[in-house]
């Protein structure tokens, strides 16, 4: 983790909700096989808290062998494109062209101040939201809380509608908010295709002098 974050971090993990929670999760990963792999599961938070400029909200993570790696969206390169994360590369491509990533890995774009974050930071393998409901969505209210409190002119970016339900916890005044259906191909015909946020962020980006995320 960045120290940028720890004073937040260590507030939050010293709270009874969170004592449960890692209760809950050393059980887990003790007796289950569990995603993505302890070291990971705090990768989002290496980003250096000044630069975050965006912050993209997913669901869950990758719940299948190898994928998960503590960056919502994102695999590593060596593993294939997830359908979700290719929903997500076609919406670039038809809001601004091409997409710049020859992987899946997005942490290109963690690089250029990209906050990828699930509201569930863990996750049973092959049981989608199993880890839902144990206090991970009151950990994630409590960082885009912070965010908004700390931090001007950021856009968020949320996708699905756990991540809308943060909606209120952004100050519209000084931040942009942007709203989608989730990229899976169960949701993304339902108002992700066509969001167009990619070319709405930069704008955004560069009206509050901020340069722009090469997507």
């Amino acid at each position: 983790m960045h120290e940028s974050w720890k004073s937040f971090l260590k507030s939050e993990f010293d709270k009874p909700y969170f004592k449960e929670l890692s209760n809950f999760l050393h059980g887990e990963y003790e007796d289950k096989i569990v995603f993505p792999p302890k070291q990971l599961v705090f990768s989002a938070f290496t980003t250096d808290l000044s630069e975050v400029k965006v912050v993209i909200l997913g669901q869950d993570p990758y719940h299948t062998p190898g994928a998960a790696e503590g960056l919502a969206f994102s695999v590593p390169s060596s593993q294939p494109i997830p359908p979700s994360l290719i929903n997500i590369y076609k919406e670039i491509d038809n809001d601004i062209g091409h997409h710049n990533n020859r992987s899946g890995s997005l942490r290109n774009w963690q690089k250029q101040g990209v906050l990828l974050l699930n509201t569930v930071l863990t996750v049973e393998a092959h049981k989608p939201k199993s880890h839902s409901g144990k206090g991970w969505e009151t950990f994630t209210t409590a960082v885009i809380s912070y965010l908004n409190e700390k931090s001007d002119g950021l856009v968020f970016m949320l996708w699905g509608r756990d991540a809308r339900n943060k909606k209120n916890l952004i100050d519209p005044s000084r931040h942009l908010i942007l709203e989608a259906a989730h990229p899976s191909p169960l949701s993304a015909y339902n108002g992700f295709f066509g969001c167009k946020h990619f070319s709405k962020c930069n704008k955004y980006l560069e009206e509050h002098g901020k340069k722009p995320v090469n997507w």
